[in-house]
């Protein structure tokens, strides 16, 4: 039985309750709740937990949180969170990153493949019962080009490494001896070093500073040749300078799992590209990600229980967890 000394738990889940959550109910009062009772939930809660990691909901229930100490989001990118009033408060914040950079890296390792071996028309021509012999692409030598160096972006870069691949990196802070990535370009001289690229992989976190960084000027100076993968945040696309680069033939393809507006709405031209793969943010979910999330939870909540130092703890200044923490 939960004693009163308890903590509060409020857990943001929409229509589908998180898993696995048995031993956190014997230690914690847990009031499960959709957006529209968040605010009424978080009064008088000491930790949130947001398990709908999509969900918008949290600014405007914010006045509710009273006694709040902790905010836990059940997904590696923090920016649903990220507004004001929490960057300024107390609150700690902490995500779930780890858990998606094994999956997310088979995807780009996946449609990689997929552009260079035409798998896409090979379907095509499939359905329509057409024998038509093709030669398609190698990529062991081909140069990908990784923007984003959190742990899923190194994760892409060791997979592509593997496969043959030449790998560099574009992040904050340059520097040539990375373990991962090898050279690491700043994001500042970033259209500089696009040409050189046959993929480029955008994973960067979602900030002020990144919020559209792939528009028309760095689309411009990719080649021809190249294609774009996003598995980061849709927002740092500028949606239509990519179709219009796409149509313009400024680069071949781009496989996108993320989108400036979720679903991507049906009247979207990227629905019927011909060399554009789809796919409904789906890149990191992989048979049993909902259990690693909360496990990832319930690690971090019984170090919180016993006053120990909490993992991935977000840095609110720069909207991620900075490397080593």
């Amino acid at each position: 039985m939960i004693g009163t000394d308890s903590p509060v738990l409020a857990v943001l889940c929409g229509d589908q309750h998180p898993p696995d959550m048995d031993s956190i109910e014997r230690s914690a009062t847990v009031r499960y709740t959709r957006a529209d009772g968040l605010a009424e939930a978080l009064r008088g809660a000491d930790v949130l937990f947001v398990y709908d990691f999509l969900s918008t909901a949290v600014p405007d229930a914010w006045p509710a949180a009273d006694r709040l100490r902790w905010v836990h989001i059940a997904s590696a990118g923090v920016d649903p969170v990220m507004f004001p009033e929490l960057r300024a408060s107390d609150v700690v914040l902490t995500n779930s990153r780890g858990v998606f950079d094994s999956s997310i890296a088979e995807y780009v390792l996946g449609v990689v493949l997929a552009f260079a071996k035409d798998f896409a028309g090979s379907l095509r021509l499939q359905q329509e019962c057409r024998w038509r012999h093709r030669e398609t692409e190698r990529i062991g030598g081909r140069t990908a080009l990784v923007v984003g160096t959190g742990p899923i972006g190194r994760a892409i870069a060791r997979l592509l490494r593997a496969a043959g691949m030449r790998v560099a990196g574009v992040g904050r802070r340059a520097r040539d001896d990375d373990p991962d990535f090898g050279t690491v370009y700043p994001s500042e001289r970033l259209t500089e070093h696009l040409p050189g690229a046959d993929y480029v992989v955008a994973v960067a976190p979602l900030t002020e500073q990144t919020k559209g960084m792939f528009d028309s000027a760095a689309f411009a100076a990719m080649r021809p040749s190249a294609r774009f993968v996003n598995v980061g945040r849709g927002e740092l696309v500028v949606t239509e300078d990519l179709v219009a680069a796409l149509r313009a033939g400024e680069l071949a393809g781009a496989a996108l799992d993320v989108f400036d507006t979720e679903p991507l709405p049906q009247d979207s031209p990227l629905w019927t590209m011909p060399n554009v793969l789809v796919s409904p943010h789906m890149s990191g979910d992989f048979v049993g990600w909902r259990n690693a999330l909360v496990a990832v939870f319930a690690d971090n909540f019984q170090r919180w229980r016993g006053g120990q130092p909490l993992r991935n703890v977000v840095d609110k200044t720069l909207g991620y967890v900075p490397s080593g923490r």
